[in-house]
C-alpha cells in the first residue's frame, strides 16, 4: 500500500504545486515521478524532509519580490520550475531514496538523501535571500573582484549565512527523523546528532561547490543589446539572441544544481563510511 499512497501524495501536491505556479506541467509530472519514489519507498520522513526543501523554496522564491525586480535577466528561467529543475533539485535524492530499497537496514541512503537536499536547500536559500545583502557580491573565485546581484559565482555575507541556514534546517530535521529502529545506529552506537552537523556542513559545502562551478565552468552568455552577463539561452529577456562567452555548453543551471547535491553527498557518505560505520 506504501507505493500506492506514495503516488497518491505525490501527484497531489504536485497538482497544487501546478495550481500555485510553483510548477509548470513538465515539472509537475517530473514532482510526482520523484515524489512517487521518495514517498512510496521511504514513507512519511523522507516526505517531510522533502517538503521542507520544496515549500521553504518555493515560499522563498515568491518573497522580496521587489528587491528581485531586474533580476530575471541573470537566471536561466523563473520560479515555475520546470523537469530539468525538479530533477536538478531533487535527482540525487531520489536516487537515494531508491537505495533505501535495497539496503532498508544501512543508515546511508538516509545520509545520502538528507545531504543531497541540504545542499540544494542550502543552495535556493542563497539565491533567495542573498538579494537582501545591502552590498553587492564578490566573486567567490576572486574576493576582491565586485560583481552584480544575480551573477553566478557571486557571495555575500546574507547569502552565505542564509546557505548555512537552509542546510542547517534539513540537518537539524534529518536527527529527528533519523530512523531510530535503524540496526546501523544501534550496533554501531553512531551518535545521531553527529549526522545532523555532518549534513549541515556537507550541504553547506555543496552550496559552495555550486558558486564555484557557477564563477568557473557553468555555461555563461553575453546579451549585446543589454550589454549583460546572463544564463539565459537561445534569447535573452528582450528578446535578443544571447553569445555563450566562457564555460561548458552543456554544463546549465540544472546540472549545476545536480553537481551541487551529487557533492554534498559524497562527503556526507566518504565521512560517514570513514568515521561513523
Amino acid at each position: 500500500m506504501q507505493p500506492l499512497l506514495g503516488f497518491l501524495l505525490a501527484i497531489l501536491i504536485a497538482f497544487f504545486a501546478y495550481k500555485a505556479h510553483s510548477l509548470n506541467k513538465s515539472g509537475a509530472i517530473a514532482a510526482t515521478f520523484t515524489g512517487t519514489i521518495i514517498f512510496g519507498i521511504g514513507g512519511w520522513q523522507w516526505a517531510i524532509l522533502l517538503l521542507t526543501f520544496f515549500i521553504t523554496s518555493s515560499v522563498l522564491s515568491r518573497a522580496f519580490k521587489k528587491r528581485k525586480q531586474g533580476l530575471e535577466e541573470k537566471f536561466s528561467k523563473g520560479h515555475e520550475r520546470d523537469a530539468g529543475q525538479v530533477f536538478g533539485n531533487g535527482g540525487v535524492a531520489t536516487i537515494f531514496a531508491a537505495l533505501h530499497f535495497f539496503f532498508p537496514e544501512s543508515a546511508l541512503p538516509w545520509v545520502g538523501f538528507a545531504a543531497a537536499l541540504a545542499a540544494v536547500n542550502a543552495d535556493t536559500w542563497a539565491t533567495e535571500l542573498g538579494v537582501l545583502n545591502p552590498h553587492p557580491p564578490r566573486m567567490i573565485t576572486d574576493l576582491t573582484k565586485i560583481v552584480e546581484k544575480g551573477t553566478s559565482g557571486g557571495i555575500s555575507l546574507v547569502g552565505t549565512l542564509a546557505s548555512l541556514a537552509g542546510a542547517g534546517v534539513i540537518g537539524f530535521l534529518a536527527v529527528i527523523l533519523f530512523p531510530m529502529d535503524n540496526p546501523q545506529v544501534t550496533s554501531y552506537g553512531l551518535r545521531i546528532t553527529n549526522y545532523g552537523l555532518l549534513i549541515t556542513f556537507a550541504g553547506f559545502a555543496g552550496s559552495l561547490f555550486d558558486s564555484l562551478l557557477g564563477a568557473t565552468v557553468q555555461a555563461m552568455y553575453y546579451c549585446p543589446k543589454d550589454e549583460k552577463e546572463t544564463e539565459k539561452h537561445p534569447l535573452h529577456t528582450c528578446g535578443t539572441q544571447t553569445i555563450h562567452i566562457r564555460g561548458w555548453k552543456w554544463l546549465d543551471n540544472d546540472w549545476v544544481n545536480f553537481s551541487c547535491s551529487a557533492f554534498g553527498v559524497m562527503l556526507a557518505i566518504i565521512t560517514s563510511v570513514l568515521y561513523y560505520v
